[in-house]
C-alpha cells in the first residue's frame, strides 16, 4: 500500500455479483473462493462478480440485452441512465469467474455450447471489454429478466478498494456446470443456504458480512423458483443495521430479533430479497 493512502479518498467503484440459485434438488446457491493472493476479500467465498468498467456503458446495449430497456433498468435501480450496463456486468463476471454463461438465448446445444463458453470465457480473460462484442459475433442476445437486482451494499471505509455492490439472483442455466481457472478463482461449491451459514459459524468458510446476509436471506427460501418469485416482486428495499454483541457483527433485517437495538450506520445496506410471510 503505497505511503499516501489515505482511507477516506479511496473512490467507490460500482459492482455487480450475482446469487445463482439451483434446486439440487432443494435450493442449492453457487459460491467461489477467491484466491489468498488478491487485495479485495483474500480467501473468500463470494457469489461471482465484479466492477461495471467504462465499456460497459454501451450506447446501443439493446443489441446485446432484451427484456428491459435502459431507462427500465435505470429505475429498478434508482440512477439516472445507464442501468443495463450492470446487468452486463454481472452476466460477463458469471462467465468469466465461474464459466457459466447467464441469460443467454439457446444458440447451440451440447458439446458446441461448451465449447463456445470455453472460447469466450478464455476471450475475457485476456480482455474483459471484448463481451459485447463476443455476443454479437455468436449471435446472443442476453435476457435481462432472468436476471433480478434484490440488495445493494456499499463497502464501508478504510479498505484499499471499495465497492457499491449490487445483489442479483437467478437461476442456473440448464445443462452447465461452474468451472474455476486456478487464477482468482480457486474453488467452487454448490451449497444449501444453511449449510454455508453453518461452515461460516464454525470458521469454515470465511464470507463478508454483505455475503452472509445475502445467504441468510436465501436460507428462507425451500426452492429456487419460490426465491425468484420473491425476487420478480421488487419489494421495497430494508436497510440492513448491525448488532454486535461479542463481536459477532449479525446484519440484521426488520422483524429480525435485535433489529430495533442495533447501529444502522455500521453497514451500509438494502435488501428486496425479505421474505414478506414474515413482515
Amino acid at each position: 500500500m503505497p505511503p499516501s493512502y489515505d482511507p477516506g479518498e479511496v473512490p467507490v467503484q460500482p459492482a455487480a455479483t450475482v446469487m445463482l440459485v439451483d434446486d439440487r434438488p432443494d435450493l442449492h446457491v453457487l459460491l467461489v473462493h477467491r484466491t489468498a493472493k488478491v487485495v479485495f476479500a483474500p480467501d473468500s467465498w463470494v457469489f461471482p462478480g465484479g466492477r461495471v468498467d467504462p465499456e460497459d456503458h454501451i450506447d446501443d446495449v439493446d443489441r446485446l440485452i432484451t427484456g428491459l430497456t435502459d431507462t427500465e433498468a435505470s429505475s429498478i435501480l434508482g440512477v439516472n441512465r445507464g442501468g443495463l450496463a450492470w446487468w452486463l456486468a454481472a452476466c460477463r463476471e458469471t462467465l468469466e469467474e465461474a464459466g457459466i454463461l447467464l441469460a443467454a438465448d439457446a444458440v447451440i446445444d451440447g458439446a458446441d455450447e461448451a465449447h463456445m463458453i470455453a472460447r469466450m470465457r478464455a476471450e475475457l480473460a485476456a480482455d474483459e471489454s471484448v463481451f459485447g462484442d463476443l455476443l454479437l459475433a455468436e449471435g446472443i442476445v442476453l435476457d435481462a429478466t432472468l436476471v433480478e437486482e434484490v440488495a445493494r451494499f456499499i463497502t464501508p471505509p478504510g479498505p484499499a478498494r471499495r465497492f457499491d455492490a449490487r445483489f442479483f439472483i437467478a437461476q442456473a442455466p440448464a445443462g452447465q456446470e461452474p468451472s474455476h481457472d486456478e487464477g482468482e478463482i480457486v474453488n467452487w461449491d454448490w451449497i444449501r443456504p444453511s449449510d454455508a451459514l453453518t461452515r461460516w459459524a464454525d470458521g469454515d468458510m470465511a464470507m463478508m458480512s454483505p455475503t452472509v446476509r445475502m445467504v441468510a436471506c436465501l436460507a428462507r427460501y425451500r426452492s429456487a423458483n419460490e426465491a425468484m418469485a420473491v425476487a420478480r416482486r421488487r419489494l421495497a428495499y430494508q436497510r440492513v443495521r448491525v448488532a454486535d454483541p461479542a463481536g459477532e457483527y449479525r446484519v440484521l433485517l426488520p422483524g429480525e430479533p435485535g433489529y430495533e437495538e442495533a447501529d444502522l450506520e455500521v453497514e451500509s445496506g438494502w435488501v428486496r430479497l425479505w421474505n414478506p410471510d414474515l413482515a
